[in-house]
């Protein structure tokens, strides 16, 4: 108990980390009622102060529906602020959003560029369909297509 007062004490005096933590108990119902909006409120306050995990889990909220209207733009938004700090699921959830035009224009070699930078950290799922896109040719420049 004395952890989770400390936790709120710091948050509310504008630490990212405590704010992140905090969402993500309220997220998840750790220690705290689970409660979207609540997530909600501490992600988005450490996310625009740059915390790149408060970035992504605000983007799935936002993706989601989960404690704030659905809406894929702001989904991408946040999940771009991730992406161009390195996150990898951010960079591959951003690529698929730009390889199916969702909450963003449809745009093959956007999608090429953040799935490449997920695949280059390993990213398995991101390694796949880029692989799969250069096989066929959706996006990738065509110096480097193969036949």
């Amino acid at each position: 108990m004395k952890h989770l007062q400390l936790t709120i004490e710091r948050a509310k005096h504008g630490d990212a980390a405590a704010q992140y933590n905090l969402g993500w108990m309220y997220d998840n119902g750790q220690g705290v009622p689970w409660d979207d909006a609540e997530a909600v409120t501490w992600y988005r306050l450490a996310a625009e102060q740059g915390h790149v995990e408060a970035q992504y889990d605000l983007g799935w909220l936002y993706t989601k529906g989960r404690g704030v209207r659905q809406d894929a733009v702001t989904a991408a938004k946040w999940w771009l602020l991730a992406a161009e700090q390195g996150h990898a699921e951010a960079q591959y959830n951003l690529g698929g959003m730009y390889d199916n035009g969702w909450g963003v224009p449809q745009d093959k070699a956007e999608a090429v560029k953040w799935y490449r930078l997920a695949a280059e950290q390993g990213h398995a799922k991101a390694q796949n369909i880029l692989g799969a896109m250069y096989r066929y040719g959706r996006g990738a420049p065509p110096a480097e297509r193969r036949s």
